[in-house]
């Protein structure tokens, strides 16, 4: 019976190796071989040492345990927390400055890029670090912070600062982190939906002076007419437009979900 639990547990270590090589394979367009991907992945190699440390973090060797997590961090310039869960599928692609706390819970087919922080806000104790549901996306540069949840298939854009819950399906950006999209729906979806492709994303902050300077033209052009005595125009829409306020609001995300 041990000799079949042994072998079961290397063919799963084997089954898991295998998934990662393929993810890679998958998410970066510049892997071209797989010697390449053995020898030059850092995210792949921090996985697979975390995967060791975890172990011994597990049967409470932790000191071993944070050994290991130091020597990938050396290695690597990735540090992950031999606590920290993972689960199949995640690529760290870079990987440079990534930073993944003990309490971190992060699910399947999770990718997160260079300079990513999955961190705590304080000296708290149980969860304190976010939980990353499947199919996340963590651009850039991004901070997540504290015992959030990012539901599945969110989006979280390059430098963006989350420090509240993101619904699932939702793309975020900004600091703090604000809602762009909302089950594959923009906020305001009179602009174009935007992808992982960080140049593009939207900026919610650009957006809300863009509206509040129109207003300020508009008030002007009507101040203008009342002091030259001329009537006002009425504009076709005007009954039916939000409050500056309430544009505003719609804009930046002021609502229920991630952001302020």
């Amino acid at each position: 019976m041990p000799r079949r639990s042994l072998l079961a547990r290397l063919g799963g270590a084997k089954r898991s190796f295998g998934r990662d090589i393929e993810v890679a394979r998958e998410r970066d367009p510049a892997a071209t071989s797989l010697t390449e991907i053995l020898l030059c992945y850092p995210g792949l190699h921090a996985v697979w040492m975390h995967r060791g440390a975890h172990a011994l973090y597990g049967r409470g060797l932790r000191l071993p345990a944070r050994l290991v997590s130091q020597v990938s961090r050396f290695l690597t310039g990735i540090e992950i927390h031999p606590g920290a869960r993972i689960g199949p599928g995640f690529f760290i692609d870079h990987g440079m400055g990534v930073v993944i706390g003990e309490t971190t819970e992060i699910g399947e087919d999770v990718t997160v890029y260079q300079g990513v922080t999955l961190g705590g806000t304080g000296k708290d104790v149980g969860k304190r670090h976010p939980t990353v549901r499947d199919g996340v996306i963590v651009g850039t540069g991004a901070r997540v912070l504290g015992p959030v949840v990012l539901g599945e298939c969110s989006k979280v854009g390059a430098g963006a600062i989350v420090i509240k819950d993101v619904p699932p399906n939702s793309t975020v950006v900004g600091n703090p982190g604000r809602p762009v999209v909302v089950d594959g729906q923009r906020v305001r979806p009179d602009v174009h939906h935007p992808d992982i492709d960080h140049v593009h994303l939207p900026d919610p902050v650009a957006e809300a002076m863009n509206s509040l300077v129109r207003r300020v033209s508009e008030l002007e052009r009507d101040l203008a007419d009342v002091r030259a005595g001329r009537p006002l125009e009425p504009r076709p829409d005007a009954a039916d437009a939000p409050s500056a306020e309430d544009e505003v609001a719609s804009i930046l995300g002021l609502n229920a979900g991630a952001g302020i």
